[in-house]
C-alpha cells in the first residue's frame, strides 16, 4: 500500500471536523424536538464514523486513480463507488437491525460530508 497523501489526511480532518459539528447540531435538534435518547446518540456516532470512513476510502481511491491511465482510473473509481454504496447500505441495515441505534440518526450523517464539501470554499477563503 502506498503512503497516504498528506492532502487525503488534511481533507479527511476537515470533513471530520465539519461533520462532527453537524452531528452535534443533529443531536441538538433531536433534543429540541423531545426525541433525543441514547439510541439517537449511538446512531449519530455510528453514522458519523461510517460517513467519515466512506469519505476517507473515497479519497484513497482518488489517490490511487490519479496515478493510473484514464481507463483504469474510471474502472477503479466505479468499483470503489459501487463497493462504498453497498457498504453504506449494509451499515444502514445494521443500524436498523440493532435496537440500540436510532436508524434516522445513523443515516443522516451520510449526507454531512457532501454538505461539508459544499461549505468548503466559504470556510477556507484565503
Amino acid at each position: 500500500m502506498k503512503k497516504i497523501d498528506p492532502t487525503v489526511l488534511k481533507e479527511t480532518k476537515f470533513i471530520a471536523f465539519i461533520t462532527l459539528l453537524l452531528g452535534v447540531l443533529q443531536q441538538a435538534v433531536f433534543l429540541i424536538l423531545g426525541k433525543w435518547n441514547f439510541a439517537v446518540l449511538l446512531g449519530g456516532i455510528w453514522g458519523w464514523l461510517i460517513a467519515l470512513g466512506n469519505f476517507f476510502f473515497m479519497c484513497l481511491t482518488i489517490q490511487k486513480a490519479v496515478s493510473q491511465d484514464e481507463k483504469d482510473a474510471k474502472s477503479t473509481m466505479k468499483l470503489s463507488q459501487n463497493i462504498r454504496l453497498l457498504g453504506l447500505f449494509l451499515f444502514a441495515l445494521i443500524a436498523y437491525l440493532i435496537p440500540l441505534i436510532n436508524t434516522v440518526a445513523a443515516i443522516l450523517p451520510y449526507l454531512y460530508p457532501r454538505f461539508a464539501i459544499s461549505l468548503s470554499p466559504f470556510l477556507r477563503k484565503k
